[in-house]
């Protein structure tokens, strides 16, 4: 039977990374730029988007929900600029998990990423649920978003995305576009690994839904940003210590709307300033993470 799950991945001796610089650990932020291309009635919709806000949405289906639509609009307006000085101050490189129409209504914050030289992985052409998408309907969205990032940002995405997960159809449509070095699409491992797609090779990154700002808006999640420095550290000194032996890869996950609220934004800093106090400390962007692996473990049959 051709059990189409790996359980086993790399197993009890997972390959040495070869980080750079013998780093115990690869350091990776993603900010979810998002805000714009959410599910609303004005983009013709019927309904306004629902989850990742706040509170809970009391506004009946088919009306518009005014509030949920300005937590949003403080995302774009507010949160994105605290991040990025607070990671500006630093010299710190981040990833932006983009969707492509939120870029294009912001083109200001779109070229300040581009100043700080922040990868942009196509977080899709519109913050949508892609397991609702016919095969045509996803492959049509890819092509549109990749041209439109391209376009507002000077360069194509060369990573992907999707909102919460991929549809049957994502990763074969992405390997059939041609041009992404990578997807993060799975949740599944700490380090990189390789995948055959229709015959040929293509790399995963995989991403985080645990060490991600998204559970401020889960009420089994946290609820202050002491919760969420201690959190990042404890996994930070985890993977810290055994990387001595076997190192591995921390993705830490940011929404504007959420981490770029003051408080939490407070509790970031000091966890960036935490991780800056510490050697053998790899702070990189996706697409640096995506080139190593390639340079250093390329694919094999």
């Amino acid at each position: 039977m051709n059990y189409p799950r790996d359980l086993v991945g790399y197993g009890r001796t997972p390959p040495d990374p070869k980080w750079p610089g013998g780093a115990r650990i690869a350091v990776q932020f993603v900010m979810n730029y998002e805000e714009g291309s959410e599910y609303s009635i004005p983009d013709g919709d019927g309904f306004s988007e629902g989850q990742l806000g706040e509170a809970v949405s009391t506004v009946p289906q088919g009306q518009r929900d005014l509030a949920m639509e300005s937590v949003y609009e403080f995302g774009s307006r507010v949160g994105f600029w605290r991040l990025y000085r607070l990671f500006a101050e630093r010299d710190l490189p981040a990833t932006v998990f983009g969707c492509a129409l939120a870029l294009e209504r912001n083109p200001e914050a779109a070229a300040a990423m581009v100043e700080a030289r922040y990868d942009i992985c196509c977080h899709g052409w519109r913050w949508w649920k892609h397991w609702l998408l016919s095969e045509e309907e996803e492959r049509a969205s890819i092509c549109t978003a990749v041209a439109s990032i391209e376009k507002t940002t000077g360069r194509r995405p060369l990573g992907w995305y999707c909102r919460y997960g991929p549809s049957v159809n994502t990763r074969r449509l992405i390997v059939e576009e041609g041009g992404f070095l990578y997807d993060c699409d799975a949740y599944n491992d700490e380090l990189p690994y390789w995948v055959t797609v229709d015959g040929k090779p293509h790399l995963v990154i995989p991403y985080t839904n645990e060490v991600n700002d998204s559970k401020f808006t889960n009420p089994a999640g946290f609820s202050s940003g002491e919760d969420f420095l201690t959190y990042l550290r404890d996994t930070f000194d985890m993977l810290y210590r055994e990387g001595e032996t076997q190192p591995k890869m921390m993705s830490i996950g940011l929404h504007m709307r959420i981490a770029g609220r003051p408080g939490r934004a407070a509790s970031l800093a000091r966890f960036l300033d935490y991780v800056q106090g510490h050697d053998k400390v790899w702070i990189c962007r996706r697409e640096d993470i995506a080139r190593h692996w390639l340079a250093h473990h390329p694919f094999t049959t």
